[in-house]
């Protein structure tokens, strides 16, 4: 069964290394990705129609793949999508994109942990106790991109 995956991602700076993840050939467009021109037009009418978007994008997904690049922790948008995944109960995963190429044929510098500051209710751990963290070079996600989404999605009994 296809399952519906929401990505979460710093859009300015990593949509080429999004695009390649996204394009992998295991998902479909209907899988929740948010596209570039909803979320360009709305970015222009402020917080609360970004705070929608995110919000109805998240509700048909069971799983929550964070693409984590030198800049993904400290994103506002990325902290409230890890947040609301995490609390409404989805399947949580992290996948470093920096060893990417760009558009450009650039990669980039490995980024912090954008789990770790999460404390977690059950047992006063951070997420980075409770979801895996991939790297899509090292651990062939082209190759593997659809188990670990399985898994997630398994570990909060999804």
């Amino acid at each position: 069964m296809a399952r519906q995956v929401f990505f979460s991602f710093h859009y300015d700076r990593y949509i080429s290394r999004v695009n390649i993840v996204r394009n992998s050939g295991f998902l479909q467009p209907e899988t929740g990705f948010i596209d570039h021109s909803l979320w360009e037009e709305t970015k222009t009418k402020g917080d609360a129609a970004l705070k929608a978007l995110i919000d109805d994008g998240l509700k048909g997904a069971s799983v929550t793949a964070v693409l984590i690049g030198a800049q993904t922790a400290k994103r506002k948008w990325v902290e409230y999508e890890i947040e609301n995944s995490w609390n409404s109960g989805k399947g949580l995963l992290g996948i470093r994109i920096h060893q990417l190429k760009d558009f450009t044929g650039k990669t980039d510098t490995f980024g912090t942990d954008p789990f770790a500051h999460f404390s977690t209710k059950n047992n006063g751990g951070s997420l980075t106790d409770q979801v895996k963290i991939y790297d899509w070079v090292a651990d062939d996600g082209y190759k593997h991109l659809s188990t670990w989404i399985d898994e997630a999605a398994a570990a909060r009994g999804r």
